[in-house]
């Protein structure tokens, strides 16, 4: 596992790991296609929770509070126990925790479906197993917890999609798999990318990112300037 927090290390090895992240999503040969079993727009506003697991938490967070309709995001654990979850433990690769996001979204402004297009599009490479760029382990796998039967068909059925259009040069790898729990990351994780915006990780590894969500998602980015 690559340390994220303290990057005072040897400047070749620093290097080395962020280049990785150049190669973190294996670009699709065109635009994937959105979703074609989805739920429609609600009537009226209200609240609806999904959790996805991409990589480094505080990348998978920087996108989704970007999006229009995306009401709150969380940085956390899910995945293992309660008595597990703290980013020391986490990090050992021993808890069967998944570094993820909870996305609180208005469903009159946003579908699941959307979320997922965004998810599997610009938020992570679903291709890699067990790991993102230079953040290798269990922790770093490509997950959809989902909360409901629905989560769980719309997710099944996008994948089964997306690899029968073979929108991805290889297969997806991310797990769908009931939400047990989930629970809130330390302080310190929350908005990190936001509040470390000179940080050399996240220069490489995230920015990138946000800026493929307001390219190619223009309609449904929004500017985040923090709670």
């Amino acid at each position: 596992m690559v340390p994220r927090i303290s990057f005072s290390v040897f400047a070749l090895g620093l290097a080395i790991s962020l280049a990785s992240c150049s190669t973190t999503h294996a670009a699709p040969p065109s635009p994937i296609p959105a979703a074609k079993v989805d739920m429609p727009l609600a009537p009226r506003s209200g609240k609806e929770t999904a959790v996805f697991a991409g990589g480094c938490f505080w990348g998978t967070q920087s996108v989704f509070e970007r999006v229009k309709g995306v009401i709150d995001t969380t940085a956390g654990y899910a995945g293992g126990s309660a008595k597990t979850a703290t980013y020391d433990q986490v990090s050992s690769e021993t808890t069967g925790h998944a570094e993820s996001v909870e996305v609180v979204y208005d469903p009159s402004k946003i579908t699941y479906g959307q979320l997922l297009l965004i998810f599997f599009s610009v938020a992570h490479d679903p291709t890699q197993l067990n790991r993102q760029g230079p953040d290798v382990g269990t922790s770093y796998r490509s997950a959809i917890f989902y909360i409901n039967d629905e989560q769980k068909r719309i997710a099944t059925d996008y994948i089964a999609q997306l690899d029968a259009a073979k929108a991805f040069p290889e297969p997806i790898v991310t797990e769908v798999t009931p939400l047990k729990g989930f629970y809130r990351a330390e302080d310190y994780h929350q908005d990190y990318a936001l509040h470390n915006p000179g940080n050399p990780y996240i220069q490489v590894c995230d920015v990138p990112k946000i800026k493929a969500l307001k390219q190619q998602f223009p309609e449904l980015f929004v500017e985040y300037k923090g709670k």
